[in-house]
């Protein structure tokens, strides 16, 4: 649900498109960030031998990641403060359609009724820097769907989205704060 009053600011898009990058940017400009929650779900999982993951329990890894997006969101909320968010809560939702998962229903509402910025930035899929890591193992087929998934969960609720330009990460930062005063 976009607010234009708060200035809780989304970075979205599939994997491997610039958005953790664009948001270390952002950090070293200043600026209050969050980090992606599916990255540091992974990184706890292997640390711990969980199976929260998402090449092995997908519902566990949804639930993980809303647990750390919804506490992140909420002390963003409380901060008053100018955020970026590396993903946001409406991430999810594309996320669940995109692996048809089923989340509970209590844990979409909250989603739902989460307001950001109406502003979304899009990071397009961009085949030139796209590459894999122990985190990131999507191919690029994937990567391209991911992209359409959580997009689409922006869109049907209510969010303008703004595709980032394929640049360097200082023109993106620079783009985004143009946009988010």
């Amino acid at each position: 649900m976009p607010d234009s009053r708060l200035p809780l600011f989304v970075v979205t898009g599939g994997p491997g498109a610039g958005k953790s990058t664009l948001v270390a940017a952002l950090t070293a400009r200043g600026q209050t960030c969050v980090e992606e929650a599916g990255r540091a779900v992974i990184r706890e999982q292997l640390a711990q031998g969980g199976s929260a993951l998402p090449w092995a329990d997908r519902d566990a890894y949804w639930r993980a990641m809303f647990e750390k997006d919804h506490a992140a969101y909420r002390a963003a909320r409380a901060s008053g403060r100018r955020v970026f968010f590396d993903r946001g809560l409406p991430d999810l939702l594309g996320y669940a359609a995109l692996e048809g998962l089923n989340p509970p229903s209590n844990a979409v509402r909250q989603i739902e009724t989460a307001a950001y910025a109406p502003l979304v930035f899009a990071a397009p899929p961009w085949r030139e820097i796209y590459e894999t890591d122990a985190e990131r193992r999507q191919d690029w087929p994937e990567a391209v769907r991911t992209y359409e998934a959580v997009t689409r969960a922006y869109l049907d609720l209510g969010y303008r989205l703004v595709e980032l330009p394929k640049c360097k990460a200082e023109g993106r930062a620079e783009f985004v704060l143009d946009a988010a005063r």
